[in-house]
């Protein structure tokens, strides 16, 4: 199991991910990213869940239209970890190659 990252880690990890925030109420990181319409928006989910499966670390997310809000935490470890971390920066990665 993953462990949650520290209060310093966490803020450290933070500062290295465009975008990213804390999630008010819960230990967790959220992005909400915005693309020209729905087929980008949805062949961002594609990519970015193809990504999350192969960690077997799934995103909580939502899309409607062309955006798409992400919340990244590890429930088993009651946090953020590293997992979230790293899924984070392939989603902002994934984003870059999105069209548009």
């Amino acid at each position: 199991m993953a462990e949650r990252l520290s209060a310093e880690a966490h803020r450290q990890a933070l500062g290295g991910l465009p975008g990213w925030t804390e999630v008010q109420g819960r230990d967790a990181i959220g992005k909400t990213f915005v693309f020209k319409d729905f087929n980008e928006a949805f062949g961002f989910m594609t990519r970015a869940a193809l990504v999350a499966e192969k960690m077997d670390h799934h995103p909580e997310w939502r899309n409607v239209y062309k955006t798409v809000e992400v919340v990244l935490s590890t429930h088993d470890a009651g946090g953020v970890t590293a997992l979230d971390i790293e899924l984070a920066k392939a989603m902002n990665a994934i984003a870059k190659l999105t069209p548009g």
